[in-house]
């Protein structure tokens, strides 16, 4: 983070001057207070829908002149990723934020366009100076001047919801003072619910809403939002925050002035530092990388497993390190709770792993909520038995998060199951911290500084380390137990509901199906066939009669209904030779 060298006490006039080589008019629709419904409903359907046209030319060859290469779905993906960004910052704070929530979501958009969104996090523009003095005066009730001792007119760092000045109380304490940006209440107001039925549009889509929890990433994503544009709770958040890390001196977290916060200004300790991805400045101040690295995983693993309290938002802009070493974390308005009871069901889950049981992960990511419960597991649990062979021919240090989400997504795509918006938010987490820590250092591994971090959990959660196997043995055995008690039980359900009609008991013949597929095509072939031949004999007699052009009409109809039955015919053909 650029940090402005602090100022004294400035005049309106020198404020009004320093604004003009501060800020600079611009175009944006969205940077003023007052917003038009009809308007903003217009913009973001055409995007929608342009952005929709350019995923289905993606898909079709004839669209790259000259032929279709890898290198030019490339280009033209990378081409479109720029546009992505430049119409997201057109559409203002609430897609500038859905655009970061989307910056690291590989299983929706490709790599280009991740990239892309990635370059929302820093270059957003900031609102005027005027505008700062009168949200802290309707806040507080105070005039600037009154409240601080200094206050610098140019922002250190400007966000989609607002952004943040460096001050200096009547007391001497340097604060650093986030402001929200004007109108946004309004502004999200208005975009959500137009946002709600795009979703919807979404989750009905055969091929867009496959595999995919639209509608629970919306929930989301409008609580992340309202939550984040409440100060008061991001205050909340931080204090909390810190006293999770108050034994470990390497995690930093400013402090929160209370007396100058409220819903829309937040007034924290300034803590300034060394922005993570700022490598070079990290070796010229003679810091550990590799450290660094390996303290970013830990932190985050002690966030989800030891406090169930975890930063959502973990990317780069977000971290940074003081001269000796200590991570700094800002920005608290996104965050993470894990349920209670979640440790217990993720020790059995790295069981089920360890142990290749794909039942014992299935109950245990349904307990969890990674998985929603269907009435037929099969497919479910045939993957998560594959994911387990095909994941444990290499060792668990080995392993990458982005490639294991990768997988996961991917298998999910064409499965009757869907991971809610809650884990995609922890796997885009993991993802980032292992880029970051990559950055830092190439060698860096998150399975590896994450598997010792998981046997501590597990050694020592239930008591001391020599009584755990012995623990784990006797939940195991009463476990089996409990099942072998309950399998009567359990038959007596299942005949009821058979009796009820409750349960259905279908059955497929592969065989049969494929052979009235068969007949089917044949049928179809037949009566193109027919067709053809009717408007073969309509064209003859159309020209003996001297109807020139309707004649060439019904060979033209015939030709084309040629092609369609050749490919029928070539079609069969493939299909008998797969059989």
């Amino acid at each position: 983070m650029s940090v402005s060298p602090a100022q004294g006490s400035v005049t309106p006039k020198l404020y009004r001057k320093r604004r003009s080589t501060a800020y600079k008019d611009n175009a944006y629709r969205w940077n003023r207070e007052n917003y038009s419904r009809t308007r903003r409903f217009f913009d973001i359907w055409f995007f929608v829908f342009s952005l929709m046209a350019g995923f289905w030319l993606n898909k079709k060859s004839w669209s790259y002149p000259g032929g279709v290469t890898e290198e030019k779905r490339i280009a033209r993906r990378k081409e479109q990723a720029v546009w992505i960004r430049n119409t997201l910052l057109e559409l203002g704070p609430t897609f500038i934020k859905v655009g970061q929530l989307f910056s690291t979501r590989a299983d929706l958009f490709p790599s280009e366009y991740v990239d892309e969104l990635a370059k929302l996090q820093d270059k957003v523009p900031a609102f005027s100076y005027e505008q700062v003095e009168r949200i802290i005066e309707q806040e507080l009730g105070k005039t600037t001047p009154e409240l601080f001792h200094s206050f610098d007119p140019i922002p250190i760092a400007a966000a989609s919801l607002g952004q943040v000045h460096k001050a200096t109380l009547h007391s001497g304490e340097t604060v650093a003072v986030k402001v929200q940006r004007p109108g946004l209440k309004k502004l999200f107001e208005i975009d959500l619910a137009i946002l709600k039925g795009i979703t919807r549009y979404f989750q009905s889509h055969p091929e867009i809403g496959r595999g995919r929890d639209w509608l629970g990433i919306y929930d989301e994503c409008c609580r992340i939002l309202w939550e984040e544009i409440e100060y008061l709770t991001e205050g909340r958040n931080a204090d909390t925050f810190r006293r999770n890390f108050r034994a470990q001196d390497w995690v930093k977290v400013p402090r929160v002035n209370w007396r100058y916060t409220s819903p829309r200004v937040l007034t924290l300790e300034y803590v300034p530092g060394i922005k993570i991805s700022h490598y070079e400045a990290l070796e010229a101040a003679g810091l550990d990388r590799r450290a660094l690295a390996r303290q970013g995983a830990e932190a985050y693993l002690r966030q989800l497993l030891n406090d169930g309290f975890f930063h959502a938002d973990p990317h780069p802009g977000n971290i940074a390190v003081t001269p000796d070493g200590a991570l700094i974390f800002y920005d608290f308005g996104m965050m993470g709770q894990i349920k209670t009871g979640v440790r217990e069901q993720l020790m059995k889950t790295l069981f089920g792993i360890a142990q290749k049981d794909a039942g014992q992960v299935v109950t245990s990511l349904i307990e969890l909520g990674a998985i929603a419960p269907t009435d037929d597991m099969g497919p479910v649990r045939r993957s998560i038995q594959y994911m387990l062979d095909h994941f444990m021919d290499k060792p668990f240090e080995n392993q990458s998060v982005s490639a294991i989400s990768d997988d996961l997504y991917e298998i999910a795509y064409n499965q009757p199951f869907r991971f809610p918006a809650t884990f995609t938010f922890v796997m885009r987490a993991f993802s980032t911290l292992e880029g970051v820590g990559k950055g830092l250092d190439p060698e860096f591994n998150f399975m590896e500084v994450a598997k010792p971090f998981a046997m501590e959990i597990m050694t020592n959660g239930n008591g001391s380390q020599g009584n755990t196997f012995l623990n784990e043995l006797g939940r195991q055995a009463a476990q089996v137990s409990s099942t072998a008690l309950g399998l009567p039980r359990r038959l007596e359900d299942t005949l009821e509901k058979l009796e009820r009609g409750d349960m259905r008991v279908r059955t497929r013949s592969i065989e049969t199906e494929r052979l009235l597929r068969r007949q089917s095509s044949i049928q179809l072939g037949t009566i193109y066939a027919l067709i053809i031949s009717a408007f073969t004999l309509s064209a003859t007699l159309l020209l003996i009669n001297h109807y020139l052009w309707l004649a060439v009409i019904s060979l033209l109809v015939a030709g084309g209904m040629g092609v369609v039955l050749t490919r029928l015919i070539l079609q069969l053909d493939r299909y008998d030779k797969m059989f």
